[in-house]
């Protein structure tokens, strides 16, 4: 009968019965030592296929207790379908990390004059590639992070990458990590950082960004007051820095080299002198002796000695990376060559990759097998420290290493099969990504049968992990068909992702995105999805960047198309976005009501029922911000008949949301009037469909401006249900007004009402959060 249970333990019961040792099984396997011990210890819980039939094949296992075994290893290897790379959380350290006593040291220091009165504290950890930067900053955080209670975020900034990390997009990053949430993120870049100062001020956190560029990259993340510690790696010295300590990084000594192979190792493998070789062979760089060690470590039988020997023989005939780098190509190779065929292959092909990191179904792509297999060859790249595993089901080049695949795959792939590969896997990225932005069209119900695209899409979820994921591979794969004239295909995958687009506002890539599209539209000669997608284009640039000046000229460049092509439904939605960033222009908010009020009647003439019912509600928005808070109700109340008439014209997703949104319209229209029965009753039926419709920030909103509505009319205990739900909403994502609702709550049991700022500035209802602004005014359709 078959056992049960973990891994680890069903190994050690299999060895027991077996009546062998760990060197025993070791040497009748071909696994090591050490790795058969963090089996049975439970530190590795789900070793690969290949190494679990190895060890079968040494115990003699029989078809039931190996099928018991395999089993237990595929429980113990953790999945996730489609997953982001998660925020800004920093990697796991090395537990063996070695030496740096001096660099500790200094950092140490760095981090008590952090923690006293003077302004925050800035250093660079500089050096060459493969010194070892990143492992230094992230032990450093891991010893220093008593000092700093409220946390310690991690940026790479890929600065060695083709598309480097923008400040903006580290700053947004940085923000959402402190709570801030998308709808309060200034479009600016510079009001960005000054509100990432502002926040930094009154925390003591750690903050370390990896991988600088240059100086103009890391500037704008740079602290001003507060008691934190910021370090910035970089393979430049960023000595234009003002006011930042420097810590320069160079070869470890030839006695910290030692040591550290001996910790790889785990033990005795050779003499001293053995290890030296080793490690000069290796240049004394981390990164290289970390790779040297972990092939010792996979070969039993071999010796410091015998290792050396090999490094020194690769060392004379490899000349692959620049002079300077020629002591870590021989590591890199000496790993390579004992690849199976097939990690080889995909080892070389992975140099394709365009983004940062990538998942298993990549790799099953560009190597031509399922992703069991796939995921095989991976972790047999991880094993032998050729690949980084830093999140759950991502993967990740080093940037030496990437180089060395890169060459690899020119010297042993010709070019046609390479140019082949690449379209495969572009062609893959965009197929997935057109079903997975389809997601959110409305009633769109389950991707087109037949679909196989390696990854899970079967919900909504699944399909934004995914877009979000694999985003700087899709869209790198997206400039690429841009590049080769693939204009139809970006103009179906762009077309395919603007109903996603209204969930990630904060991502500044939209605008590229539909100026890619609206060109590629232009160069096809179709006049229709030019218009469309120069529509879309307008959003973006208001929605998205702020650019509210930009954002008319393309609305109205679209608009002029529109006529000349007499598409009256396009003409509307121009109308519509032009309306939306005017009304946020000084000066404009009459010009907003002309262009609104016209987009209602050139989607009257096209019988385009959904653009018009946004244009009625964005017109009411317009009406109430010009103090017209009657008319604007009035407007509402008959979008609100309309949306309730038993003959509505359109689909139930779009209904539900136009009518859960118009309710808190109304609410606010009610409040500006001083009509609180009326604006509580019509936020009491909006959240509920809010809670469907749209997320917590919605919610916490309109819960917010429910409690305010209840308070007014004395009923206390109402308002402080409404008011613990809106502080719900807003704590589940972070959001910064938690503490103001704290506040109104702890006001409700003094007896008192505290106003928070801007309270009733402008008359009644002005404490009521404004429904309909967020994002520039996006509306449910588009």
């Amino acid at each position: 009968m078959a056992r049960t249970g973990a891994f680890g333990e069903l190994l050690r019961g299999y060895r027991h019965a077996a009546e062998l040792t760990i060197e025993d099984l070791s040497s009748a396997s071909g696994v090591s030592v050490r790795a058969i011990g963090d089996m049975e210890r439970g530190r590795s819980r789900g070793p690969q296929r290949r190494t679990v039939a190895a060890l079968a094949d040494a115990l003699g296992l029989g078809p039931v207790d190996r099928r018991a075994l395999e089993d237990a290893a595929r429980a113990g290897r953790p999945r996730a379908p489609a997953s982001s790379a998660g925020g800004c959380e920093p990697p796991r350290g090395v537990g063996d990390f070695t030496g740096r006593a001096a660099e500790l040291a200094r950092l140490k220091h760095l981090a008590a004059e952090a923690a006293g009165d003077g302004p925050a504290v800035v250093a660079t950890v500089s050096g060459g590639p493969g010194m070892g930067k990143t492992a230094l900053i992230v032990h450093a955080a891991e010893l220093f992070a008593d000092r700093f209670p409220d946390g310690c975020l991690f940026i790479d900034l890929r600065g060695m990458d083709a598309a480097p990390v923008a400040a903006g997009a580290a700053l947004t990053r940085l923000l959402r990590a402190f709570g801030v949430v998308e709808a309060r993120i200034p479009k600016d870049e510079e009001e960005r950082a000054g509100l990432y100062r502002s926040a930094l001020r009154d925390r003591r956190s750690l903050i370390l960004l990896d991988n600088a560029l240059d100086e103009a990259q890391v500037r704008p993340l740079l602290p001003g007051g507060g008691r934190s510690l910021v370090l910035i790696t970089s393979r430049r010295s960023l000595a234009g820095l003002e006011g930042v300590h420097q810590v320069p990084l160079a070869g470890m000594p030839v006695e910290d080299s030692v040591a550290m192979l001996r910790r790889i190792l785990g033990g005795e493998r050779g003499g001293a002198g053995d290890l030296d070789s080793v490690a000069g062979l290796c240049g004394h760089l981390p990164l290289a002796m970390r790779i040297a060690g972990n092939r010792l470590l996979s070969r039993p039988g071999w010796t410091a000695g015998q290792l050396a020997g090999r490094l020194a023989d690769e060392e004379r005939r490899l000349d692959l990376l620049a002079a300077g780098d020629l002591h870590v190509a021989a590591a890199f190779a000496l790993s390579y060559r004992h690849l199976s065929g097939r990690a080889a292959e995909l080892f070389r092909r992975l140099a394709l990759v365009p983004g940062p990191d990538f998942g298993a179904a990549i790799g099953a792509v560009l190597a031509g097998v399922t992703p069991d297999e796939a995921e095989d060859a991976l972790e047999e790249l991880v094993e032998l420290g050729l690949l980084q595993a830093p999140y759950l089901a991502r993967y990740r080049l080093h940037d030496l290493v990437r180089l060395f695949a890169r060459a690899r795959l020119t010297e042993e792939e010709p070019e046609d099969a390479r140019r082949s590969v690449l379209r495969r896997m572009n062609s893959w990225l965009l197929d997935v990504t057109t079903v997975a932005g389809r997601w959110f069209e409305p009633e769109y119900g389950e991707p087109p049968a037949g679909f196989d695209g390696l990854v899970l899409l079967g919900t909504r979820e699944e399909a934004r992990a995914w877009l979000e994921g694999e985003s700087a591979n899709w869209l790198a794969a997206l400039r690429s068909a841009a590049k080769e004239g693939e204009h139809a295909r970006v103009v179906e995958v762009t077309g395919a992702l603007h109903w996603f687009s209204d969930l990630v506002v904060h991502w500044d890539d939209w605008v590229e995105l539909f100026e890619l599209s609206s060109g590629a539209a232009r160069a096809l000669g179709d006049r229709h999805a030019e218009i469309v997608h120069l529509n879309y284009l307008a959003w973006a640039l208001c929605a998205c960047q702020g650019r509210l000046q930009d954002s008319v000229d393309r609305a109205m460049r679209a608009y002029e198309l529109a006529v000349e092509e007499g598409d009256l439904r396009e003409q509307g939605w121009a109308l519509q976005y032009a309306g939306l960033a005017l009304r946020r222009i000084p000066g404009s908010l009459e010009a907003a009501a002309d262009h609104t009020r016209e987009a209602i009647a050139r989607f009257e003439a096209a019988e385009e029922w959904d653009g018009r019912r946004q244009a009625m509600g964005a017109y009411g928005d317009v009406l109430r911000f010009l103090g017209r808070p009657r008319d604007a109700l009035a407007q509402h109340r008959a979008l609100l008949e309309e949306l309730r008439d038993p003959a509505y014209r359109g689909g139930p997703f779009l209904r539900r949301t136009t009518l859960a949104l118009l309710l808190a319209r109304l609410g606010a229209d009610h409040a500006a009037l001083g009509e609180w029965r009326a604006a509580a009753d019509s936020l009491r039926e909006s959240i509920p469909l809010l809670r469907t419709q749209g997320g917590p920030l919605w919610v916490g909103d309109r819960s917010h401006d429910l409690g305010v509505a209840l308070r007014e009319l004395g009923e206390t205990e109402a308002a402080r249900k409404a008011f613990e739900e809106a502080l719900a909403c807003y704590a589940a994502i972070g959001d910064e007004r938690a503490e103001s609702v704290r506040a109104e709550i702890a006001a409700l049991d003094g007896g008192s009402q505290t106003e928070r700022p801007g309270a009733r500035a402008s008359g009644p209802g002005s404490e009521v959060r404004q429904a309909g602004t967020a994002n520039g005014g996006t509306d449910a359709s588009r």
